[in-house]
């Protein structure tokens, strides 16, 4: 009998969290669910039937971070996936008016975040037998093309970009594979205010396009399932119709 794959995701309480940490249950992964909020981590293990495990832990914290990854080790012994999803916004800006507290905590959470949990998985995926694993970042179609004030934002989905092929380069050798995901307008609490308009690089304010957040899930499980020797590198996944292609 082959030995349980283990997946933590990051940010897994709602949204394309939930949304990929569901769909890897039903790809036969032993999740394990982490976020700040003990609820939402709750619920979603309730969904699976109890057959995940939920961690809070804050991922712009290094100390909760390192909780968290050893508690991983503790009860698994590996690591076979990461899905770095955590991720926050602060208010629409105009960059000379971001106030340097939310530049921060953006930058914490999705950046500083990522490479925590990038540092961890990378330490644990080499040492573990059999030696190796995946990682995958949430992107954004904001790492290729900026909204209107959205600076913080932007700025660390274009790092993450970096990270990724950093991690992609530096797991060769370990057997470590590296992908991102970059999602457009899937459907969570996140995008809700795309149906009643948001503000467009002409000054416009347009109604856009979502599409349901299970298929963002199912597009990691399917990166996440991939055998090690083969890597997605980068996807994108949006609503067809959504204002990406030709943006500005």
């Amino acid at each position: 009998m082959n030995a349980p794959r283990i997946a933590l995701v990051t940010g897994a309480g709602t949204g394309i969290g939930k949304a990929a940490a569901l769909a890897l249950h039903e790809a036969g992964f032993t999740v394990v669910l982490t976020g700040r909020r003990a609820e939402p981590l709750e619920a979603v293990a309730a969904a699976m039937g109890g057959k995940s495990h939920a961690i809070t832990a804050d991922v712009s914290d290094p100390a909760s971070v390192a909780a968290l990854f050893a508690a991983v080790q503790q009860r698994f012994g590996r690591l076979d996936v990461l899905f770095n999803n955590a991720g926050g916004w602060s208010p629409a800006t105009p960059i000379e008016d971001i106030p340097l507290a939310d530049w921060q905590h953006v930058v914490n959470v999705n950046l500083t975040g990522v490479f925590l949990c990038i540092q961890h998985a990378m330490r644990l995926m080499k040492a573990q037998d059999p030696k190796g694993g995946r990682i995958i970042n949430n992107g954004s179609i904001s790492a290729h093309a900026p909204r209107p004030l959205t600076g913080p934002y932007t700025a660390t989905k274009h790092a993450v970009t970096g990270l990724t092929k950093q991690v992609a380069l530096e797991g060769r050798a370990h057997n470590i594979a590296c992908g991102q995901i970059d999602i457009g307008n899937a459907e969570t609490d996140m995008t809700a205010k795309m149906k009643t308009g948001v503000l467009q690089p002409n000054g416009q304010i347009m109604v856009e396009p979502t599409f349901n957040a299970g298929h963002a899930g199912r597009a990691v499980a399917h990166m996440a399932s991939l055998p090690l020797d083969a890597n997605i590198l980068t996807m994108t996944i949006m609503a067809s119709s959504a204002p990406f292609v030709g943006r500005g």
